[in-house]
């Protein structure tokens, strides 16, 4: 169930001091005051037991509820971003950021501990320098989007391709391959695997998608839009990429249903 609970969470160790960081945590967010707590109560609870440390961000992008409250209600850093675009959210919650390692989380994914700590090892390795995980859709009751979610994991573990809900990169690779190009309105996380690959071979170092533990993430976008309308943006995606490009043409990201205001309760 998707509830929003108000029990004490474990605290992220120098959460907000002036100390060095180690990782940053960054969640890009729009009008997600409903999702909120319960991301940051996973984030929170994650680090804390990781032990290192760490800061959240939330980019506060053009939020018309309380987002920007409930995040600093529950500890995190709030940065504005005024214009409404995922990767100029992203970018400017890494430009705030002050950890060596830097992991974006949607507001609706729930990382584990098991996660960020072999997101933190692979790249504390030295060989790694950024990646993904597997993806788990809480409560995805139908066969053929669960047919759908197997294949994608299939593909992102072959071709190094990241989820967006889940990525994760040092300091000094993000900013050497450029961040999200801010050219798309979405997919920008498959344009940043491509980048972070490049500059992984060039350096020695690989850009993965961890086998497991998968990263748990809703399925709200399966309740707000048809099969139909799913098949229908693959198809025109397909045959004109370009389409990435125009807000207008990217609705299924910037665009909810009018249910959807109220959010979802059955947990995803």
């Amino acid at each position: 169930m998707h509830t929003n609970t108000h029990d004490p969470v474990p605290q992220p160790q120098s959460l907000a001091s002036a100390e060095a960081i180690d990782i940053s945590v960054i969640i890009p967010a729009w009008n997600e005051a409903e999702w909120l707590p319960r991301t940051l109560g996973a984030v929170k609870r994650a680090l804390a037991e990781l032990g290192r440390p760490a800061e959240i961000i939330v980019v506060d992008n053009a939020s018309t509820d309380d987002t920007a409250r409930v995040a600093r209600d529950h500890g995190a850093r709030v940065v504005p971003e005024a214009e409404r675009q995922i990767a100029r959210a992203r970018n400017s919650g890494a430009r705030a950021a002050r950890g060596r390692v830097l992991i974006f989380v949607d507001a609706d994914t729930w990382p584990s501990t098991e996660l960020l700590r072999a997101s933190w090892a692979a790249m504390d390795s030295g060989t790694v320098c950024g990646g993904g995980a597997q993806v788990a859709f809480e409560d995805l009751d139908r066969r053929l989007y669960r047919s759908g979610t197997a294949v994608w994991n299939a593909l992102a573990r072959r071709l190094h391709l990241a989820a967006g809900c889940f990525v994760f990169s040092t300091r000094e690779a993000f900013d050497a391959a450029g961040g999200f190009s801010e050219q798309v309105y979405a997919g920008e996380e498959i344009a940043f695997s491509l980048r972070m690959q490049r500059w992984g071979r060039r350096h020695g170092q690989r850009f993965v998608v961890l086998p497991e533990p998968a990263v748990l993430t809703s399925a709200r976008k399966a309740d707000w839009y048809s099969l139909w309308q799913h098949l229908g943006l693959l198809s025109l995606l397909t045959v004109f990429p370009f389409a990435l490009r125009f807000r207008r043409l990217c609705g299924f990201w910037y665009r909810r249903p009018e249910a959807a205001a109220r959010g979802r309760h059955d947990g995803g």
